[in-house]
Parts: C-alpha cells; structure tokens; sequence
C-alpha cells in the first residue's frame, strides 16, 4: 500500500492561507487517485477535494469551491491543497488518501490509504 504524510497545515487568521502538502511513498502513486477530506470535531468526516491519477479532473465540495484548489506532482509523488481565504468553519483535521478507482470519486469508502491527518484551524 501507498504510504501517505500530509504536512503544511497550522493556524491562520480567517481570510488567509495555507498549503497543504500529501506526500506519497510508492513507484506506482501517479496511478492513484488522492483525495482531500476533513474532519472536524464532533462531526463526521467529509469530502473535500479530489483530483484524477493524471490531475486533468477535479471536484470539489461546494463550501470550498472557488477558494481551494487541488493539484499534483507526480515527479514529486506530491497533491496539495491550496486554501484560501479560510474561514473558521474550515478549522477541522485535513486527511489525505487515495483510491484506485478508474473514475474519481468522493466516497471515503473507495478510499483504501489514509495519512495521519493534519490540523488546520482558522481563528475569527
């Protein structure tokens, strides 16, 4: 299985920006789909964004769209999450995982690697 670490993510005044990194172990990375999702306490896990093995197809929940933008290295086995203008509801664990879906999806069940996660939290 692939090997996931985020990283970047930190505590911002709301209206500012952070980037996060997913870094990937694995020669066959470029082959998966990665998606973005979050969790914030006491809530359920949700989707965020994904993007396709070759980054020509994206999707993104409706709360972020517009303000965040995924996208990937394949040289690097690197996806990032840019965010910006962050709002306190964007405050929440940020998971990046993968799927070997041929079509992208936004179902954490067709997600098989997680990372451990990384805090963002946006201050009001």
């Amino acid at each position: 299985q692939v090997q996931l670490v985020e990283s970047g993510g930190g505590l911002v005044q709301a209206g500012g920006s952070l980037r996060l990194s997913c870094r990937a172990s694995g020669r066959t990375f470029s082959s998966y789909t990665v998606g973005w999702f979050r969790q914030a306490p006491g809530k359920e896990r949700e989707f965020v964004a994904v993007i396709s093995w070759s980054g020509g197809n994206t999707r993104y929940v409706d709360s972020v769209k517009g303000r965040f933008t995924i996208s990937r290295d394949n040289a690097k086995n690197t996806v990032y999450l840019q965010m910006n203008s962050l709002k306190p509801e964007d405050t929440a664990v940020y998971y990046c995982a993968t799927s070997r879906r041929v079509l992208i999806s936004i179902d954490a069940t067709d997600f098989g690697s997680w990372g451990q996660g990384t805090q963002v939290t946006v201050s009001s």
